[in-house]
């Protein structure tokens, strides 16, 4: 392992070296190149040449090839760095707990597990009746239920309240269209009758024969229809409950923690509607909460006689928490128990029988905030100032436990259950980080703050190994996401250690777009004011060099997905302050996807981009469209990740923006499209299969940095 010490010598060798090298090997191997088809797109009386539109023929045998030649151009042009990848994923693996459970949580009479068996890839979900002591029942062995598919995913595991039955979803293309099964868990038979097409997710009614699901559009693949199904018969029998027609909203279903109710929720990114029925009555008819309006979104939560409601009604832009009785849900019936606060957004609650537990997000830090129902109440206490909290599984209604979860960027995460009344915590596990060589103590966290060019503070996280210096040497990554207000907050990863322990910053840049500093930070970057999630990126490049932490000869950026358009647009606009960016299933072709409704998600999305059908929005997003902006300039060094079977970002976005980059860069700088032919959105599927796209990563970062070991 290279050390610190060396770290800026070996940077300024590699310097001398690297322009030639990359000449040298570019010249020697030349790039595939799509074949130019062009096509008019005309919209508002805009003609917009797409050159490579032809890319999205899924089962185009030429698309399919060019694909390939993209594969085998990335392999021979890293030829040289695939036994680093291996060794990086062997490193990598080497940390990581293999014979690992997770801690158990009690939920209607059983303890329920997943663990992991040395040298197996998959987990193992189990329970055990009464105590934890009790005999092991497996549930799902996925390492023997993923044998003879490339890509296998379990999810939605449901148990009905007699505990017989549990139904369950299996992906087997990783495209997020799951297949319903049910087990009777008495004699482990799988039930033969199988719901295609679904959302993977399922809830048992109170009378344990009757299960509602969501199917989606075939086409759009959007949650669109909630249908119930009856054991014993055919899945081709099964009764439509709520059909959602409004294309930009999706639909999902759920059972109350206090199990009265069924929820049949509704939304979209603006608006929220819910429908409830009385879980023991399957077959009466769903009432509406409150009905939709738009702007106005509330979620909620059932508590004896009376439902929770978290909210922004009356322009709460933070959300507050209101009350109402069981049998008046309408709004006019709606009294504040928690006012909307400016400074504090109200993330979401958590009820016990005892007590509501309240998670807070101020100044961007989490708050878990522990409010007896009768009583004082108090917030957990949190010191650092690079951590995330967050309330974890609690279905157990009847407890004095909180169970939730801590961990920072130097600290691996910890599950602690809490005692509310006695305040007293126990922490019941945290991560084990193996090879006896990691000690948190050897690394740095900070939170600084950069300055956006309208004079916005935005919070940047970073850690690094002790003992390295502000000189403008530092390989510094720094990673982003800023959209649909997800909040990216500090977390701990044994993988990035193998960045950490190499002389690499790690930073996350916590830019307008995501919530991470309450709702009007996500405000600030949606719709028309998209491109300050852009430009405070930029912006926080710019600071982590001034101040020293890297330069623009060591500095990396990364982004997936809508992150994946962050590093697309930032390139465009300002390609000289990298060195590398890694952009994985991004977003980039952002205004021929959300003109085609039959995309799946496009409908749903107009709240967060615009609508183009809308010539201001048509003409905002053109304005920063990462692909419809590519120029004739220098690009930093470039990797772009994909899959064929993506259905969040369809892999021709990608494919065509590295079509179109080949064009018009002017450098001598790489540039590789890694698509992985089996896998979609979430990559590959397995507990370590991801590592080696991981390693695949790091082994381009380390290799611009001339690090070989």
């Amino acid at each position: 392992m290279k050390k610190l010490l060396l770290l800026s010598s070996v940077c300024l060798i590699f310097a001398c070296n690297q322009e030639n090298k990359q000449t040298q090997m570019t010249e020697n191997l030349t790039p595939p190149t799509a074949t130019i088809k062009a096509k008019e797109l005309e919209k508002h009386g805009d003609v917009r040449i797409d050159n490579y539109y032809w890319l999205n023929e899924r089962e185009n045998p030429e698309v399919i090839d060019y694909l390939n030649q993209e594969n085998e151009y990335y392999e021979k042009m890293t030829e040289h760095t695939k036994a680093f990848r291996e060794d990086l994923f062997e490193e990598m693996k080497s940390r990581i707990k293999e014979d690992d459970s997770s801690v158990p949580y009690y939920y209607n009479g059983y303890y329920y597990i997943t663990r992991f068996e040395k040298g197996k890839n998959y987990p193992i979900y189990s329970r055990k009746k009464g105590s934890i002591d009790a005999k092991e029942e497996i549930m799902f062995d996925c390492n023997q239920m993923a044998e003879g598919h490339s890509y296998f995913q379990l999810g939605g595991i449901n148990v009905s309240e007699d505990n017989k039955w549990v139904a369950f979803g299996v992906d087997t293309v990783s495209r997020r269209q799951y297949t319903i099964q049910v087990k009777n868990l008495e004699t482990n038979e799988i039930q033969p009758v199988k719901i295609e097409n679904a959302t993977g997710g399922s809830t048992w009614a109170g009378d344990n024969k009757t299960l509602f699901y969501t199917r989606k559009d075939p086409v759009t693949l959007r949650s669109a229809t909630i249908y119930k199904h009856e054991l014993g018969t055919s899945a081709d029998n099964d009764t439509v409950v709520y059909n959602e027609d409004d294309e930009t909203f999706s639909t999902f279903v759920y059972k109350e923690k206090s199990k009265k109710y069924i929820v049949i929720g509704s939304s979209s990114t603006l608006t929220t509607e819910y429908r409830t029925v009385d879980a023991k009555k399957p077959n009466d008819k769903f009432k509406v909460f409150q009905p939709r309006t738009r702007g106005l979104e509330y979620s909620i939560s059932h508590y004896g006689n009376t439902f929770y409601i978290v909210t922004n009604k009356d322009g709460a832009t933070n959300f507050k928490l209101m009350e109402t009785p069981e049998n008046k849900t309408g709004m006019d019936n709606w009294k504040e128990v928690i006012p909307h606060r400016k400074d504090v957004l109200l993330e979401d609650i958590e009820i016990f029988k005892d007590y509501l537990v309240i998670s807070e997000r101020s100044n961007g830090l989490n708050k878990i905030r522990i409010r007896p129902w009768e009583g004082e109440e108090y917030y957990l206490p949190f010191d650092s100032e690079t951590y995330t909290a967050n309330v974890s599984r609690n279905p157990d209604f009847d407890t004095n436990i909180l169970r939730y979860g801590y961990q920072s960027l130097a600290t691996p995460s910890s599950v602690i259950d809490f005692n509310m009344e006695t305040q007293e915590k126990i922490v019941r596990k945290e991560q084990e980080v193996l090879g006896g060589k990691f000690d948190k103590d050897n690394y740095v966290e900070e939170r600084v703050w950069a300055t956006a060019n309208d004079g916005t503070k935005v919070p940047i996280s970073m850690v690094y190994r002790k003992g390295i210096e502000k000189d403008g040497n530092n390989p510094l990554l720094l990673y982003a996401y800023g959209s649909y207000g997800a909040s990216m907050d500090p977390y701990f990863s044994s993988v990035r250690l193998s960045l950490l322990d190499r002389g690499f910053i790690y930073a996350i840049a916590h830019i307008r777009g995501g919530e991470d500093l309450g709702r009007e930070w996500y405000e600030d970057g949606k719709l028309l004011k998209k491109k300050n999630t852009f430009t405070d990126f930029i912006d926080c490049s710019e600071f982590v060099i001034a101040e020293g932490y890297t330069s623009k000869d060591h500095l990396y950026a990364e982004g997936g997905s809508a992150g994946g358009l962050l590093m697309g647009a930032v390139v465009n606009m300002a390609p000289q302050l990298y060195n590398g960016v890694i952009a994985s299933v991004p977003f980039v072709d952002v205004v021929t996807t959300m003109l085609d409704d039959s995309i799946p998600l496009t409908t749903g999305e107009y709240d967060e981009w615009g609508n183009p059908n809308e010539k201001e929005y048509y003409e905002y997003m053109k304005s920063y469209s990462p692909y419809d902006n590519v120029t004739e300039q220098d690009y930093p060094n470039m990797l772009v990740t994909t899959g064929l079977h993506d259905s969040q970002v369809q892999y021709w976005e990608p494919a065509k923006w590295v079509a179109k980059l080949r064009t018009h860069k002017t450098d001598n700088n790489v540039l590789y499209l890694d698509t992985n032919m089996e896998a979609g959105h979430g990559g590959a599927s397995g507990r370590f299969e991801a590592l080696k796209e991981v390693a695949k990563e790091y082994s381009f970062l380390l290799d611009l940095e001339g690090i070989k070991k």
